[in-house]
């Protein structure tokens, strides 16, 4: 946004472009869609953005987000808790459920260990993962994602938690449905023939 516009409009556009996944021309877009918005819209925007900052805290079981003590997941009588799938955000969960076919619980870790970004382990969701281990979980699935640092964090994990006596698995990598060999690198192949089942 250049100089010629007024500075409220400029910082508001700074502000949106901070945002992830804001380049600078949508946050000029999103500047001026707020400059059309009556005085109403513009206070109830701004009040669900406070809202959301402060009555939104982690749950004090699993870590996902909540606006009680306990998310609709851990306080959820009906769940298995003795499976627990460790996923690295909170938007992470709400990509399982759409699956409606996972039953278990979840843990949130929020991040994943990169030492260039200076994200070690003290700086996750470990301690409080490690604190569930308390003899009636019988699984954890790993469902970092198949990246260098999903990786590594899913093998730090593991090798806290097996001398508990707990079963630690990897979510099953490969070719999605749908998809043409052609097209598919090489590591996704490997692991599409790693992770082969009977028919």
């Amino acid at each position: 946004m250049d100089n010629s516009n007024a500075l409220p409009l400029v910082l508001l556009a700074e502000q949106f472009a901070k945002l992830p996944g804001i380049g600078r021309k949508s946050a000029e877009r999103l500047a001026y869609h707020v400059m059309s918005m009556s005085d109403e819209q513009v206070h109830e925007f701004a009040e669900a953005l406070v809202n959301a900052h402060t009555k939104v805290h982690t749950c004090a079981i699993c870590q996902n987000l909540t606006e009680n003590e306990l998310c609709y997941i851990c306080s959820d009588p009906a769940r298995d808790k003795s499976t627990i799938c460790v996923v690295e955000t909170p938007k992470d969960i709400s990509a399982f459920e759409r699956t409606r076919e996972y039953k278990g619980v979840y843990h949130v870790l929020h991040g994943l260990i990169s030492p260039i970004d200076n994200v070690t382990p003290d700086k996750l969701k470990i301690k409080e993962l490690l604190a569930r281990m308390n003899g009636d979980v019988s699984e954890v699935i790993m469902a970092t994602n198949p990246t260098v640092e999903g990786e590594a964090t899913a093998m730090y994990i593991s090798k806290l938690i097996k001398p508990l006596g707990v079963k630690v698995t990897r979510l099953a990598f490969g070719l999605p449905v749908g998809g043409i060999l052609e097209y598919a690198d090489e590591i996704t192949l490997y692991k599409a023939l790693e992770n082969r089942n009977e028919i």
